[in-house]
C-alpha cells in the first residue's frame, strides 16, 4: 500500500505542471516541427521524447547520489544541449518551404526525440529537483521513483502535444510560401532564444 503525503503530492504537481508546459527545448521543438510537418507527423518525435524523458527520469532516480557528486559533468551536458538546440534553430530559421518529398526526408522521428533528452538541460534540472525535493512522494524504493516518473509523463505528454498542435495551427495561418518563411524565422528564433536561456540559467 502506498503511503502518500497529500501536501507533498500537491506541491509536486505545482512544480511539475508549469515545468512541463512552459517553453523549453521539447515544447518549442514540437511547435517548430508541428509548424513544418503538421501534428500527426510530429507524433513519432513526441513518442521518442516520451521514451527518452522517462528513461532519463529513471536514471536520475537511481543515480541521484552519483549525479550530485559529478555535477560538473552534467553541467557540461547542458552546454552541449544548448548548442544542439541552437543548431536546430538555425536549420529551421534558414529553411524554405519544402516539397512533400523533402519533408519526408528531413522530419524528425523517435530516435531524435529520445536522444535529445540526454542533452536537454531543462530535463536534467527538472528531474534533479524532482528527485531531491519530491523523491519520497510514493516511497523510498526504485518502484516509487518510477511512479514519480510516470506522474511526470502523464503531465508531460499533454504539454508537448499542445505545443505541437499550436505549431500546426500556425502552419495553417502561414500557408503561403512567403508567410511560411516568416513562420520558419519565428520558430527558428524561438529555438535560438531557448538555447541562450539554457546557457544563461546554467
Amino acid at each position: 500500500m502506498i503511503d502518500m503525503d497529500t501536501e507533498l503530492f500537491i506541491a509536486a504537481l505545482v512544480f511539475i505542471i508549469p515545468m512541463c508546459f512552459t517553453p523549453g527545448p521539447n515544447n518549442v521543438l514540437c511547435a517548430a516541427h508541428g509548424s513544418q510537418y503538421g501534428f500527426r507527423k510530429t507524433l513519432p518525435l513526441i513518442m521518442g521524447m516520451a521514451i527518452g524523458w522517462s528513461m532519463l527520469g529513471l536514471f536520475v532516480g537511481g543515480a541521484i547520489v552519483f549525479i550530485e557528486k559529478n555535477q560538473s559533468f552534467f553541467d557540461a551536458l547542458t552546454y552541449v544541449g544548448a548548442i544542439y538546440i541552437a543548431y536546430l534553430g538555425y536549420k529551421v530559421w534558414q529553411s524554405s518551404p519544402m516539397s512533400d518529398d523533402e519533408k519526408e526526408s528531413t522530419r524528425l522521428g523517435p530516435k531524435t526525440g529520445s536522444i535529445i533528452q540526454l542533452i536537454n538541460g531543462k530535463a536534467w534540472i527538472h528531474f534533479l529537483v524532482l528527485m531531491t525535493q519530491f523523491g519520497t512522494l510514493f516511497g523510498t524504493t526504485f518502484v516509487a521513483k518510477a511512479m514519480l516518473v510516470l506522474l511526470n509523463l502523464v503531465c508531460g505528454l499533454p504539454a508537448v502535444m499542445s505545443w505541437a498542435a499550436f505549431g500546426t495551427q500556425l502552419r495553417k495561418l502561414f500557408s503561403t510560401p512567403q508567410s511560411a518563411r516568416i513562420l520558419n524565422r519565428i520558430m527558428g528564433t524561438s529555438l535560438l532564444v531557448v538555447s541562450v536561456w539554457i546557457i544563461v540559467k546554467a
